[in-house]
């Protein structure tokens, strides 16, 4: 797999023992994410993808994020089932 650049990979970013996956996460594996705080960023993967890449957040925009996640700006259209 090809990775671009500016985006890490999820081993570049953190030792696998600091990730944590999110108490969000449902308990079928299908909706998992992982985040990790390491070198002023928080990193965010798809816990099924534990190789693939990783998005990279600055602080401020990991609380901005999750606030509009928090405030239902930021639903996507996903529909609970």
């Amino acid at each position: 797999m090809t990775h671009h650049k500016n985006f890490p990979v999820s081993t570049d970013m953190a030792p696998e023992e600091e990730w944590t996956k999110s108490s969000y996460s449902s308990q079928d594996n299908q909706n998992c994410v992982e985040t990790v705080k390491r070198l002023e960023l928080i990193g965010v993967r798809d816990s099924k993808d534990k190789t693939g890449p990783a998005l990279a957040f600055t602080p401020a925009a990991w609380t901005g994020f999750i606030e509009m996640v928090n405030s239902g700006e930021a639903d996507f259209g996903v529909v609970e089932n």
